[in-house]
């Protein structure tokens, strides 16, 4: 009689593993999984710093998958990036050159505008590596390195400032064009304090090219370099591919995109976590 007992028993103790055993697998698999990745990108970094006497940082925003309740989220350049990207150039000795690998569709202006200055301002020689794309402010932090390496089908796009409200956003250069085409009484109050923001940020953003692009360029150069880029002259989303970029930049536009560059995208690709991160480095450490 207790037979039938025992074995209910046995088969109720071995569902009950089984269960264990599966959450752990899917516990375990998706953490192992990081792992795997963050060990994976860390070899590549230190592999390419090394052989280019570098610090290699990653500034890439994947969206293929990552979701929340399966609705795609963008990743943008923000103030996080901002703040880790800065932490990466301010503990690099002065006389070590930097590598950005640059991935994004662009973001924050406050973001990529602190990231461009501080770039800038690193005394060693400053590359940005493009392997697929860089546009708004991720152009914006491009303009402020030494050298900028794309793959031959990669693409910057324009700076001009896009001003936005919840329904949607729009070209700074475009409100302004509209107070110039309409009579003042035919224009409401918002559009009218949107066109003298746009035609304010339209005059920072042209500042702040010319403090990038100055000792890179003569004044005739940045004339033609912040009328592509920034007057509006093209939508938002115009891609600049290198060709275009070496005729407005000049040599500093190189297409030899280190094969460790695409052999780390790959590697973003498999990520599935919610949070990716978006910058990496290894910080140099004294011999």
């Amino acid at each position: 009689m207790y037979e039938p007992i025992l074995l209910q028993m046995g088969a109720e103790s071995l569902l009950s593993n089984i269960w264990v055993i599966l959450f752990l697998i899917l516990f375990l698999v998706p953490m192992l999984q990081r792992r795997y990745l963050e060990q994976s990108r860390r070899r590549l970094l230190v592999k390419m710093g090394k052989r280019r006497k570098s610090v290699v940082v990653t500034l890439i925003h994947r969206q293929e998958v990552l979701s929340f309740l399966g609705i795609p989220l963008a990743r943008y350049i923000d103030i996080d990036d901002s703040e880790q990207v800065l932490r990466a150039i301010r503990t690099t000795p002065k006389d070590v050159p930097i590598d950005l690998i640059l991935h994004t569709p662009g973001g924050l202006a406050l973001a990529a505008t602190q990231i461009a200055l501080a770039l800038k301002a690193h005394p060693a020689r400053k590359t940005v590596i493009i392997p697929h794309y860089a546009m708004s402010g991720g152009t914006l932090i491009a303009l402020a390195v030494d050298e900028i390496i794309m793959d031959p089908h990669a693409a910057l796009g324009p700076v001009d400032p896009q001003l936005g409200d919840r329904n949607g956003s729009y070209p700074a250069t475009s409100l302004v064009k509209l107070l110039e085409k309409k009579k003042i009484d035919e224009v409401d109050d918002k559009t009218i304090v949107l066109a003298d923001q746009a035609q304010k940020a339209l005059n920072q953003m042209d500042g702040l090219v010319r403090t990038i692009l100055d000792g890179k360029c003569d004044e005739e150069k940045a004339v033609v370099i912040i009328e592509e880029f920034v007057s509006g002259k093209y939508t938002h989303d115009h891609p600049f591919l290198a060709e275009d970029a070496k005729r407005l930049l000049g040599d500093c536009v190189t297409t030899d995109v280190p094969a460790e560059v695409y052999d780390l995208m790959k590697l973003y690709r498999m990520e599935v976590a919610r949070r990716r991160p978006g910058v990496e480095y290894v910080p140099v450490t004294e011999k």
